[in-house]
């Protein structure tokens, strides 16, 4: 389904009196709705405070930091200028090699951004095959166990490599999520690259019923190429039906490819958001 800037900009009670999403004009509003900072790499690195202040006078409420070098940042200032902006960041992107390896600063940076979950966003080459995979997993479980020993959650991103890479005739999405103890090890679903991959999102909500901590929200063109949401064809009034079974507790817009000087592509985003109602 298309999603048409002029109509998102119309207004919320256009949107629904035109029913381009089949809710009811008594439908709420999404709460608060986030930024994989990923997105706006270019921009947040040279200059984490500035960036910080656009994202919060776009009107977005919540951070994931990820991208832009923020592990090597100062994080106790990040946080203060979150503080005075009234920005949140629950949850962190941090890699599967520090996990492994400097687990203890990876909580202490995650605590003091004011974290709630820790995300591993993505696996290299290595992890990919069916031995690298199956030797990773159970890492993921004691991640999990050891954030939690921490007062943290733990959850997984996808990209499209984990439901198209079936070893066997499994995915490794299906073998993480069979591996991995559901109570401790949460996804932060990429709705993109589930799509990408040839998922039917509403059937993988349903089978992850419950685990899911977080969306990625971000649109694709008929041609497949990634775009701001509102500029593609994704039917996210369809998906966030189903948030009450999904479980999910945070949005985050994110855009890997979003084209220079990125605010605009990241305000379409977040006006057509605000303006769905579900």
């Amino acid at each position: 389904m298309m999603i048409h800037r002029r109509n998102v900009l119309a207004g919320a009670g256009g949107l629904a009196a035109l029913g381009l999403f089949g809710v009811s004009a008594e439908a709420a509003q999404l709460g608060a709705i986030g930024l994989q900072l990923y997105t706006i790499r270019e921009l947040f690195g040279p200059d984490p405070m500035g960036t910080l202040e656009k994202v919060a006078k776009i009107g977005y409420r919540e951070v994931e930091y990820g991208g832009g070098g923020y592990e090597k940042m100062d994080h106790a200032a990040l946080r203060a200028t979150m503080d005075r902006l009234g920005l949140k960041a629950p949850s962190v992107h941090i890699g599967y090699d520090l996990l492994l390896n400097d687990f203890d600063a990876m909580v202490k940076m995650a605590k003091t951004l004011g974290a709630d979950t820790v995300i591993l966003p993505y696996m290299t080459d290595q992890h990919r095959t069916e031995a690298g995979w199956t030797a990773a997993l159970p890492n993921f479980n004691r991640f999990a166990r050891d954030l939690r020993a921490a007062g943290l959650g733990f959850a997984y991103h996808n990209h499209d490599f984990e439901f198209t890479n079936k070893p066997g005739g499994v995915s490794l999405y299906d073998r993480m999520l069979k591996a991995c103890d559901p109570a401790l090890v949460k996804v932060e679903l990429d709705l993109f690259w589930a799509i990408a991959a040839g998922e039917d999102p509403a059937a993988l909500i349903r089978r992850l019923s419950g685990r899911i901590y977080a969306y990625h929200v971000k649109d694709r063109r008929p041609d497949g190429s990634m775009c701001a949401v509102g500029d593609g064809k994704v039917d996210f009034g369809a998906i966030f039906k189903l948030n009450r079974t999904a479980g999910v507790r945070h949005f985050y817009v994110e855009n890997d490819q979003a084209p220079a000087p990125y605010l605009p592509d990241i305000t379409t985003s977040f006006r057509t958001l605000r303006a769905l109602r579900v």
